[in-house]
């Protein structure tokens, strides 16, 4: 089942035929707001508004957590997170769509993991994006006529606020490509949720290093959005159609041999807090 994260301008995904709207619980507080599950080209698709309806949560505020219990509670497997960016190269100008590889995270206020009480878990991270996923929407792109840029570091930052020109040429620097504010702990809690994890980053300005260019503004970014938007829904809708990619990836067992809390100190109600996310490895004696 393919779940995606609607980012900054993307409330909603069009061609979906609405089987229900699910307003989930979960031990991570509620999710952003309601999901919505259908059909799209044929598959089976969740989709939640990352920053709520009308946009009323900031990237700090995102329930990131919640999101991904709730959708993995659903049954999604591929979860695909769109997102608006700027850009910090030269020749990925706004309207471009990006497939990153890479995340180089800033993020300073968010929970990061779902095991923080009772039971500590390590999942690699080495390359935070599933290649097969990665492939897949870069074959729908391809299928639509719809240029996608492969490859390249997103930057994450905390925000809200935009970077100053210092950091924007810094980070330019560093050799990232991209910049946004959602990446992170996204990424982290797919992989520790055994989900196979993409981003299509929608290039809506250049931040703030770009000298013959405007700078980063929210009338910028709401003008690009709108183009990048039909695009990125196109791409969605060809993926759903061709279908989802095996799990040949090796996503869907992050977890194994990653627990470390020895079973005989754990007990029910740490168990029952991770819920879905720990279920396949929860001790037969743990009542």
């Amino acid at each position: 089942m393919l779940g995606v994260v609607g980012g900054s301008g993307i409330y909603d995904l069009p061609g979906i035929e609405i089987e229900a709207e699910v307003a989930a619980e979960t031990p991570f507080r509620q999710p952003s707001g309601p999901i919505r599950v259908g059909r799209l080209g044929g598959s089976r698709l969740a989709f939640v508004a990352r920053h709520g309806l009308g946009h009323r949560l900031s990237p700090t505020d995102v329930p990131y957590r919640a999101n991904v219990y709730a959708l993995k509670q659903l049954g999604v497997s591929h979860l695909l997170s769109v997102s608006a960016v700027g850009s910090l190269r030269e020749e990925l100008p706004p309207r471009s769509l990006v497939l990153p590889d890479q995340i180089i995270d800033r993020t300073v206020s968010r929970a990061r993991t779902f095991f923080d009480q009772g039971v500590v878990a390590h999942v690699g991270l080495a390359d935070p994006y599933c290649p097969i996923l990665r492939g897949a929407v870069a074959a729908a792109g391809a299928a639509i006529g719809t240029p996608l840029v492969e490859g390249g570091a997103y930057l994450c930052i905390e925000g809200p606020q935009f970077s100053t020109r210092a950091e924007s040429n810094l980070y330019r620097a560093w050799g990232a490509a991209i910049i946004g504010m959602t990446a992170m702990p996204e990424a982290r809690l797919a992989r520790e949720a055994e989900l196979c994890y993409a981003t299509l980053a929608l290039v809506t300005d250049y931040d703030v290093w770009h000298e013959a260019e405007a700078d980063v503004s929210v009338e910028l970014v709401i003008g690009h959005l709108r183009a990048n938007s039909a695009a990125a829904a196109a791409v969605i809708g060809r993926l759903a159609e061709q279908g989802l990619p095996s799990r040949a990836c090796r996503c869907g067992d992050a977890l194994e041999n990653g627990v470390m809390t020895a079973a005989a100190v754990t007990g029910a109600a740490d168990w029952d807090r991770l819920g879905t996310i720990g279920q396949r490895y929860r001790p037969a004696d743990v009542a």
